[in-house]
C-alpha cells in the first residue's frame, strides 16, 4: 500500500514540474516574440522614417548632380539646415554616395554666396544654433574623410570626387574662401569664424585627417603614373599645413606630418614635378628646418620608429634627402652637421634593422636594400625606382660639398695648429667622445671617456708631420674638432654604404667623381703623423675593439672609396697623369694598409676565427690586395715594399706550423708579408705532406704500384693523352714511369729503368703549346694564352684538360717548363677574376696592347663616341667568314655613346679575355687543380705564379750552379775541361748564352726558383768518349781515361750533347779550351739539343 502511494505521489511531481516548465518555454516564446516583433516594428520605422529622410532630401536637393558649370538654385541654408542634420546621422556610404556628392557641391556653392540667407555659414552665426551647426560640420567634414578613403584617384569620375571632396575640407578648414566674410560689415566677426574653423580643424586631426590625406596621396601618386592631378595634389598640401601653422608647429603636429605626409613614397619628387607651389609652402613654412630640429631628438625619434615600417621610414628619408637637395643652398648648410647628418644615419640605422644577409621564407628581396625582413605593398614596388632616385640625391655633388664642407674647410687651412705642451700628433683622450659630442643625443657613458682617458694619455706620442703628410699643413689630432666633424659625416655614409646594399656601387661612384672628397681623405690621414696615424689608430681600436668610433668609419669610407676609385683607373690615369693620387702616394698607402692590417691581425684586435665580421678588416685589405694586385702587374714600388720588416721568418713559420690561428690568416689573407723564397717553401713543403698523406712518398712509389706507360715519339701527345687521361688525380701525382718506342718501332734504352718522365712531359707541353696545334695562340710579347678556335681540334676541351693535368704534374713535382702564358690567363687559372675587385681592362694589354690603346682612347675621348660609330658587338673573321658577336642581348643596334663607353670597354674587354674562351679555360683549369690545391696557389701573385712555372727571372748564377753540380765519366770539379767550362762561362758568355746553356741542358732557360740546390735531378756533367748511340755508360776504363784526360779519340770532330730529361751535359774531354767554347757555343745556339747527340 505504501509503495504505490509513493509512486502515485512521484508521477504527480514529476508532472507538476513539466508544467511549469511548459508554462516557462511559452513566457519565454511570448517575450522573444514580442522583442522580434518590436525590434522588427523598430526597424522598419527606422527605415520608414530613413526613406523618408532621403525623400525630403531628394525633393529639397533633386537627385542629379548639378555640375560645376551650371548655376543651382540655392534653398535657404536654415532649411537645409534642418534637414540635413537628419541626412547626416543615417548617412551610409554604400546608399548615400551620390547625395553626400550633391550636398557637397551644395556646400561649395553656398559659400560662394554673399547672400546671408543662403549661406551655410549663417547657420553658425546663428546663437542658438553655433554649438548644434559646429558639430554638425564636423561631422559633415569626417564624412567626406571617409568617402575620400573609399576612391580610387585612377578613375576619372572618382578622381573628380577627390579634388570635390578636397576643396570642401579646404572651405571649411579656413575663412579665406568664404565671400560673406570679405563683406564689410562681417568683418569683425573674421576673428570668431577663425576660432570656428580652428576648432573644426582640430577635431579633423584628432579624427585621422593625415591618415587620409596619406591614403589619398599613396594612392594616387604611388603607382606607374601619378593619377592625381596638380591642384589636388597642392590642396592637399594645404590642408596638412594648416594645422601646423595653427599649432605653432606643435611637436604632435609636425609628428603627424612627418609620419603621415613625408613618409609618402616619393612625394617631394610628385611636389616637384606636378606641384610646385605645394614645394614652396613647405619653404615658406621652414617645414625642412622644422622636421630636421623634431626627428633629431632621440624621443620624437623613437616616435617616429615605432610608427614607421621600416620600407617607409626608408621613404621618409628619401623625402628629407630630396628636401635637403632643394634648400642646398638656403637651409641646408647650417643644418647639415650634426642636425641633418645625425637624422639621416639613424633612418638608415632604422632601416638596417630590417635586412638579412640571406634569403629566407620570411624575408623578400628588396630593390635598395637587399633581404628584407618585411612585405612590400604594391603602392611600395611601384614607387621604389622614384625613391630610389630621391636617395642618389644624398651623394650627388650638391649635397656632398655640403656634408663634406668641412673637408674643404681644412685643406683651405694650411696653418699648422698651435702647439702647447700637450700638443701631439695622433689620437687625443678624447678622440672617440668629442667625435660624438656635436651629434646631439649621441653621449657616450662616463666610463668609456674615464677609459679612453687613462688608454690614450700613454699612448699620445709627440712629433711633427712627417714628409707627405698633409700638404703644406700641419699635424692634426685623431680626436680633433675638425677632425671628429669628418669622421662622422664618414660614419653617415659609411651606414648608407652598408644599408643602402644594393646602392653601395652607385653611392662609392658618386662620392669618388662627384666631388674632391677621397683625396681630400688622404690628406687627412697623411696629416694624422707618422705612418697615417698607424699608432694611434691601433691605440683606439684597442679600447673600441668592434671599431664603431667615427674615427674608423672614416678609415672604412675612404679606402671602399680609393678601392671603387683605383679598380676603374687604367694605366693611363694611374701611372702617367698620376690622378688623383700620385705613385708616391700609392707607396705611403700601400706600406700603412700592410702595416696595419698586419698589426690588427697579429696583435688580436680582430677575431682571427672570423675576420671577415670586421668591416675595418676587410675594406682595408681589399684595398691593400688591389694595391698589391696593381704592383704586381706593373710596379710602383719595389717586392720589398710588401714585407714586414718586424715579422721574423723563421718565428712566423714555426707558429704557422704548430697552427696559430693568427699566422695562419695573415698566410692566407696577405702571404706576401714573408719573402717568396719561404712561400716556395712553404709550397713544396704543402706538396711533400700531401704526398706523405696519400703515400706517394719515394718509398711508396718504387713498388709495382707506380704506372708504367709507353709512347711512340711520333705520337707523343696522342699516347699521352690515351694512356693518363683516365688516371685518377692521385695516380697522376704518383710515380709515372715512361718507356719511349723511337721511331723504328724499338723501346729507347733509359738511364734511369726507362724512367724519362721530365723528358716525356717537357715534350709534351712544348708541343700542346706549339701554336700550330691551334689549341693555344701567342700574343704579340709571345706569350701563351688558349685559342678561340681550337674547337677545330676534334676533343678540344678534354686535351685542354689533359693539358692542365700535365702542367700541375709539372708543378708538383717542381719541374720548371719554359712556358711564358699571358697575365690575364695565368690570373684565371689562380682564380682572380671571381673578385669583386677583377677588372677585365686592366688585364687586356697582357692579350692585346694595340685593342687595349684603342679601347683607352674611346674612354678618354673628348667628343661624342657617337662619331666613331660604335656598336656593343664585334666583328671576327673566321676562316674567312666574317661572324658578329653581340657583346649584350641586341648589341649590334645599340650605339656607344659617352654615356655607356665605359659599359662598353669592359664588355669588349670580358668578351675578348673571357667569353671567346670560357670552355678552354674552365677545362685547363678544372684539370690543373686536380693536381693542384687551389688554397696553395694563394701564396702567390699572378707574375710569381709564372716564376712557380718557368723558374726565376733572374740571372744565372754560375757559383750555385757549380756548387751543386755532380761529375760523371772521370770529371771532377777541378779536372782541365770543367775549370775550362765554368770559366767560358763565366768570362766568355754573355747572359743570354748563359740563359742558352741552361736551357739546354735544363730545357729551361731560368732557373729554379729557389736555386739549383732544388734543380730535380741534380745538374751533371759527364765525359763522354763516343756519341750517343755507342755509349754504354760509365767503364773504369772511360772513368781513368777522363780523370787522367787521356785521349782515347780526338774529340774535335764532336760537339757537346744534353740529356735535358736528366739535366746532364754530355762533355768530350776536349784537349784546347777554344775549341771547348766554339762546340760548346755552337751547340747552345743551334736550338737543337736531343738531335745533337
Amino acid at each position: 500500500m505504501f509503495g504505490t502511494n509513493s509512486s502515485n505521489r512521484g508521477a504527480f511531481l514529476e508532472a507538476t514540474r513539466e508544467a511549469r516548465e511548459e508554462r516557462a518555454a511559452e513566457r519565454r516564446r511570448d517575450e522573444a516574440a514580442v522583442k522580434i516583433q518590436a525590434t522588427v516594428r523598430g526597424w522598419l520605422v527606422r527605415c520608414s522614417l530613413d526613406k523618408n529622410v532621403r525623400e525630403r532630401f531628394d525633393d529639397l536637393f533633386g537627385s542629379e548632380v548639378v555640375l560645376s558649370d551650371q548655376t543651382p538654385t540655392l534653398p535657404p541654408a536654415l532649411d537645409v539646415f534642418q534637414q540635413i542634420t537628419h541626412f547626416i546621422k543615417i548617412f551610409k556610404l554604400e546608399k548615400d554616395e551620390k547625395r553626400f556628392e550633391i550636398f557637397t557641391r551644395y556646400l561649395l556653392a553656398s559659400m560662394d554666396s554673399e547672400n546671408l540667407q543662403l549661406s551655410y555659414v549663417s547657420c553658425g552665426m546663428n546663437k542658438d544654433l553655433t554649438l548644434h551647426w559646429i558639430q554638425h560640420m564636423k561631422d559633415v567634414l569626417f564624412i567626406a574623410c571617409k568617402v575620400l578613403e573609399s576612391l580610387q584617384a585612377e578613375v576619372s569620375s572618382e578622381n573628380r570626387l577627390i579634388s570635390l571632396y578636397l576643396h570642401l575640407l579646404l572651405a571649411f578648414t579656413a575663412t579665406n574662401t568664404w565671400k560673406i566674410v570679405r563683406m564689410k560689415n562681417f568683418e569683425p566677426l573674421r576673428p570668431a569664424l577663425n576660432k570656428l574653423t580652428e576648432n573644426i580643424m582640430g577635431d579633423l586631426v584628432c579624427r585621422g585627417l593625415y591618415t587620409t590625406l596619406n591614403h589619398v596621396l599613396v594612392r594616387g601618386l604611388c603607382r606607374g603614373k601619378a593619377a592625381l592631378r596638380g591642384p589636388a595634389v597642392t590642396t592637399i598640401t594645404t590642408l596638412a599645413l594648416r594645422p601646423l601653422v595653427a599649432a605653432q608647429y606643435s611637436d604632435k603636429l609636425l609628428s603627424l606630418i612627418t609620419i603621415h605626409i613625408l613618409s609618402v613614397p616619393a612625394l617631394i619628387h610628385h611636389l616637384v614635378t606636378l606641384a610646385p607651389e605645394a614645394l614652396q609652402m613647405f619653404h615658406a613654412n621652414e617645414l625642412f628646418e622644422r622636421v630636421v630640429e623634431f626627428v633629431q631628438t632621440e624621443q620624437n625619434l623613437r616616435i617616429v620608429f615605432n610608427t614607421l615600417e621600416g620600407s617607409y621610414s626608408l621613404c621618409l628619408l628619401a623625402n628629407l634627402v630630396h628636401l635637403a637637395y632643394e634648400e642646398k643652398d638656403r637651409a641646408l648648410p647650417r643644418l647639415a652637421f650634426p642636425k641633418f647628418n645625425f637624422v639621416v644615419k639613424r633612418l638608415l640605422e632604422k632601416c638596417g634593422e630590417y635586412v638579412t644577409t640571406k634569403q629566407s621564407s620570411l624575408t623578400q628581396w628588396h630593390p635598395v636594400l637587399g633581404w628584407f625582413s618585411r612585405p612590400l605593398d604594391q603602392h611600395l614596388n611601384e614607387s621604389l625606382t622614384l625613391v630610389k632616385s630621391q636617395l642618389q640625391l644624398l651623394w650627388s655633388g650638391s649635397i656632398i660639398r655640403v656634408m663634406f664642407s668641412c673637408l674643404s674647410d681644412l685643406m683651405a687651412d694650411q696653418e699648422p695648429q698651435s702647439n702647447d705642451s700637450n700638443s701631439n700628433s695622433g689620437v687625443t683622450a678624447t678622440s672617440t667622445t668629442s667625435s660624438l659630442s656635436n651629434a646631439g643625443s649621441i653621449t657616450p657613458s662616463n666610463l668609456l671617456k674615464k677609459v679612453l682617458e687613462r688608454k690614450l694619455s700613454c699612448t699620445v706620442t709627440g712629433g711633427g708631420l712627417r714628409s707627405g703628410g698633409l700638404r703644406g699643413g700641419g699635424c692634426r689630432k685623431l680626436g680633433s674638432p675638425t677632425v671628429s666633424t669628418v669622421a662622422i659625416v664618414c660614419s653617415m655614409y659609411h651606414t648608407a654604404i652598408t644599408t643602402l646594399s644594393q646602392l653601395r656601387m652607385d653611392i662609392l661612384t658618386g662620392l669618388c667623381y662627384k666631388s674632391d672628397m677621397v683625396p681630400q681623405l688622404w690628406h687627412i690621414l697623411l696629416s694624422l703623423g707618422p705612418s697615417c696615424g698607424i699608432k694611434n689608430y691601433l691605440d683606439l681600436l684597442s679600447v673600441s675593439t668592434k671599431a664603431t668610433a667615427p674615427e674608423f668609419h672614416l678609415l672604412i669610407l675612404f679606402c671602399d672609396a680609393t678601392t671603387h676609385l683605383v679598380t676603374v683607373l687604367d694605366d693611363l690615369e694611374m701611372y702617367e697623369q698620376q690622378k688623383p693620387f700620385t705613385l708616391a702616394d700609392y707607396s705611403t698607402m700601400a706600406s700603412f694598409l700592410n702595416n696595419f692590417t698586419y698589426k690588427i691581425i697579429n696583435n688580436g684586435l680582430v677575431d682571427v676565427r672570423n675576420v671577415q665580421n670586421s668591416a675595418l678588416f676587410v675594406s682595408a685589405h681589399t684595398l691593400l690586395m688591389l694595391l698589391y694586385k696593381r704592383n704586381s702587374r706593373r710596379s710602383y714600388v719595389p717586392d720589398t715594399h710588401w714585407l714586414i720588416k718586424e715579422v721574423r721568418v723563421s718565428a712566423f713559420m714555426a707558429d704557422l706550423e704548430h697552427g696559430k690561428r693568427s699566422a695562419q690568416v695573415l698566410m692566407q689573407k696577405m702571404p706576401h708579408i714573408i719573402p717568396h723564397t719561404e712561400r716556395v717553401l712553404l709550397f713544396r713543403k704543402n706538396v711533400n705532406n700531401e704526398k706523405a698523406v696519400l703515400g706517394l712518398t719515394d718509398a711508396a712509389c718504387a713498388t709495382p704500384h707506380s704506372t708504367l706507360i709507353t709512347i711512340h715519339r711520333c705520337r707523343l701527345v696522342e699516347d699521352g693523352y690515351r694512356q693518363l687521361a683516365s688516371l685518377s688525380p692521385r695516380s697522376l701525382k704518383g710515380m709515372i714511369r715512361v718507356r719511349f718506342i723511337n721511331e723504328q718501332g724499338l723501346d729507347e734504352a733509359g738511364i734511369d729503368q726507362d724512367g724519362v718522365f721530365k723528358e716525356f712531359l717537357e715534350e709534351t707541353l712544348k708541343r700542346v703549346f706549339d701554336p700550330s696545334l691551334n689549341l693555344f695562340r701567342l700574343t704579340s710579347e709571345e706569350r701563351l694564352y688558349p685559342s678561340p678556335t681550337s674547337s677545330m681540334t676534334e676533343n678540344h676541351l678534354q686535351l685542354f684538360e689533359f693539358t692542365g693535368r700535365m702542367l700541375g704534374k709539372a708543378v708538383y713535382e717542381g719541374i720548371v717548363v719554359d712556358c711564358p702564358f699571358a697575365s690575364f690567363f695565368l690570373s684565371q687559372v689562380l682564380g682572380e677574376q671571381q673578385s669583386a675587385l677583377y677588372s677585365s681592362i686592366d688585364e687586356l694589354p697582357s692579350l692585346d696592347p694595340e685593342l687595349y690603346k684603342s679601347m683607352t682612347y674611346i674612354k678618354h675621348y673628348d667628343g661624342d663616341v657617337n662619331e666613331l660609330d660604335l656598336t656593343f658587338s664585334y666583328d671576327e673573321d673566321y676562316l674567312g667568314q666574317i661572324i658578329t658577336h653581340e657583346l649584350r642581348p641586341g648589341g649590334k643596334v645599340v650605339p656607344v655613346t659617352n654615356d655607356n663607353k665605359i659599359v662598353y670597354i669592359h664588355l669588349m674587354a670580358h668578351f675578348k679575355m673571357h667569353t671567346q674562351i670560357k670552355d678552354q679555360t674552365k677545362a685547363f683549369i678544372r684539370g690543373f687543380r686536380s693536381i693542384i690545391n687551389p688554397e696553395w696557389l694563394s701564396l702567390f701573385s699572378v707574375p710569381e705564379f709564372q716564376r712557380l712555372i718557368s723558374g726565376d727571372n733572374v740571372a744565372v748564377d754560375l757559383k750555385d750552379l757549380r756548387e751543386n753540380t755532380l761529375y760523371y765519366g772521370g770529371f771532377h770539379d777541378k779536372h782541365r775541361v770543367v775549370c775550362w767550362l765554368w770559366d767560358i762561362l763565366e768570362r766568355d758568355f754573355k747572359e743570354e748564352e748563359r740563359a742558352l746553356f741552361l736551357k739546354f741542358v735544363t730545357s729551361c732557360s731560368k732557373p729554379p726558383l729557389l736555386g739549383f740546390t732544388h734543380l730535380e735531378p741534380p745538374f751533371s756533367i759527364r765525359c763522354v768518349e763516343v756519341g750517343d748511340d755507342e755509349d754504354t755508360g760509365d767503364t773504369i776504363g772511360s772513368v781513368i781515361r777522363g780523370f787522367f784526360a787521356i785521349r782515347k779519340r780526338d774529340p774535335v770532330n764532336r760537339l757537346p750533347t744534353s740529356s735535358t730529361c736528366f739535366n746532364l751535359l754530355k762533355l768530350p774531354n776536349y784537349q784546347r779550351k777554344s775549341t771547348l767554347r766554339d762546340k760548346l757555343r755552337y751547340a747552345i745556339t743551334s736550338n737543337t739539343g736531343f738531335e745533337l747527340s
